[in-house]
């Protein structure tokens, strides 16, 4: 029997105590709207230099999306955000993640692709050693195995070439010597790598991820293994042109100093945040749970640019003054519901309006009696412990795309599922397991006016009819679910469209015009207010740099005087 379940709003049994509104202060240096992990970073690296710092959250939870939670009685997971390896090794060393407690494991394996019918039942093991992957791969394509090296030692000089950036806050305004001179060390940069080498670069850019994986691959298995990455919390085909770039942003991670690994943090991605939130609590960050942000308080006028924020006005009508505002929500939600539009440029408002938010994703927790039996597998096996990928080829993933252009939802759709209980056993009882259901397409408008309260359950069915293909047993050994359509993402966790990244990232959204041309460094047309989440480069995934690069901004406003 299915039942979609309510969640309870329930962390871990350590979670940080931080709701007391009364004992709260009502003045801060810095007020920073929304306790993500984005947030949370960018309030310790304040607080390390001496500013009070007052964090205000909607929920009654630290962690925004990467947060853990009792789904099911007895059985937890993570919500949202579900794996590790994009999260910053400075952001981890600087914020002492592990001392607080954070341990993250690597995947046994890192992915898993089930094949299916018509493929003699060889599913493609990848990992955890390059050796164990080219010896997989080899048994599809020996021309494949061969060049799987070369593709990976491509990719790891890209990566190289753009690491750097990660750290480094983008050009706004040209006319400004630092934002010319750092433009003018970017080039120099680019300039100094050999010609095969800026190829590569421009390669990964401007084409699709489709297009440059046929040219490097002919099996269908390794090329579906990496086109995963550009459609992942992606509203687009990997045959969308630029969609390179966003298999290239899931190529920057690391997971306990080994490049290019996922892993997983023991009790769920809310091991991140509550270790954040236990150093903020160190520096003396106050963090006010159930604390609302109505409205961004605004003195001043747009027409001779000395707008300024100077505080907030909370949903429970406290004010609050702060001598500066961070932001860690998605910038279309700030600025077209929080900010009073008499309050900006009437061009910036215009173009902020048509940021891109859509990711098109649908994310599910399910309790399990049992684990899933995957056709011509072992019952169990390193292999449960990987990512598995249900999703056959980058023709697959194509008709996913199409069949929700037209229909809203992918009839048959892509998949990606962690099994995190089988190697970690605080998130389910003894002999059962939870699972995370990462899936797309799904788009956030339905046609034809239908809704996600009625489309909901039928979506969930869907995709567990896919996993059901290759896992006969999947349908049956589900106890519990909890399902969230890409409308229920924006209404728990303010993520505008359902978009995971708080905004595409597209090559019109990113690095110096993330979220517009113009405001790439952090900083806003009001004076005082600044971006320090995902909407701010270097975009989307759980890597806490937003946040580390908007609190060097604001110091650097801060000891000068400036904005």
């Amino acid at each position: 029997m299915e039942i979609t379940l309510r969640i309870f709003n329930r962390c871990h049994a350590d979670t940080v105590n931080t709701s007391r509104p009364a004992a709260r202060a009502r003045q801060y240096d810095v007020a920073i709207i929304g306790a993500g992990h984005n947030g949370l970073t960018c309030a310790c690296y304040l607080a390390r230099t001496g500013l009070k710092v007052g964090v205000f959250e909607r929920r009654g939870v630290a962690g925004g999306a990467a947060v853990t939670e009792e789904f099911h009685p007895g059985f937890r997971n993570s919500t949202a955000s579900y794996t590790v390896s994009l999260l910053h090794q400075r952001v981890i060393r600087d914020l002492r993640l592990h001392e607080h407690g954070l341990r993250i494991i690597e995947r046994p394996m890192q992915n898993f692709l089930p094949l299916g019918e018509g493929s003699g039942n060889r599913n493609f093991c990848v990992g955890p050693t390059g050796s164990d992957t080219r010896n997989a791969l080899a048994a599809f394509s020996a021309r494949d195995a061969d060049r799987l090296a070369d593709y990976y030692g491509m990719l790891d000089r890209v990566v190289a070439f753009l690491r750097d950036l990660l750290l480094r806050t983008p050009p706004a305004n040209l006319r400004r010597a630092r934002d010319l001179l750092g433009l003018l060390s970017m080039g120099n940069a680019f300039r100094k790598l050999p010609a095969g080498a800026q190829y590569e670069v421009h390669e990964l850019f401007t084409r699709s991820a489709g297009e440059l994986l046929d040219g490097w691959f002919e099996s269908d298995a390794i090329k579906a293994l990496l086109g995963f990455d550009a459609v992942v919390g992606a509203w687009q085909s990997p045959y969308t042109p630029g969609s390179g770039y966003v298999l290239l942003h899931h190529a920057f991670g690391e997971t306990n100093g080994k490049s290019g690994t996922w892993g997983h943090a023991i009790g769920g991605m809310g091991a991140i945040t509550q270790a954040m939130a236990r150093e903020a609590e160190r520096l003396g960050v106050d963090i006010n749970l159930d604390a609302g942000v109505e409205r961004v308080s605004v003195t001043g006028s747009n027409s001779d640019g000395r707008a300024r924020a100077t505080g907030l006005t909370l949903q429970d009508g406290r004010q609050i003054t702060a001598s500066r505002i961070a932001a860690n929500i998605n910038p279309k939600l700030l600025f077209t519901r929080l900010v009073d539009h008499t309050a900006l440029p009437d061009e910036f408002l215009a173009r902020i309006r048509r940021f891109r938010c859509e990711s098109a994703t649908f994310r599910m927790n399910v309790a399990l009696s049992e684990l899933p039996h995957f056709n011509g597998m072992p019952a169990n096996g390193a292999h449960l412990g990987a990512g598995i990928i249900m999703a056959p080829s980058l023709e697959f993933m194509d008709q996913a795309y199409l069949s929700a252009r037209m229909q809203g939802m992918s009839r048959v759709p892509i998949v990606e599922m962690l099994i995190p209980s089988t190697i970690d056993d605080s998130l389910a009882p003894p002999g059962e397991h939870v699972a995370s259901l990462f899936c797309q397409h799904f788009r956030y408008e339905l046609p034809d006016g239908r809704s996600w309260a009625e489309e909901r359950d039928k979506a969930a069915d869907l995709i567990i009819d896919a996993v059901t293909r290759y896992a006969p047993n999947f349908r049956r050994s589900i106890i519990g679910r909890l399902a969230l359509s890409p409308l229920d993402l924006e209404e728990r966790f303010g993520l505008v469209g359902g978009d995971i990244f708080h905004g595409a990232l597209g090559l019109d959204q990113i690095w110096a015009a993330r979220p517009l041309l113009g405001y790439g460094d952090y900083r806003t047309p009001l004076r005082g207010l600044y971006l320090c989440g995902s909407g701010s480069h270097p975009g989307g995934g759980v890597t806490g740099v937003p946040g580390h690069n908007a609190a060097r901004e604001i110091i650097k406003d801060h000891r000068s005087g400036g904005v």
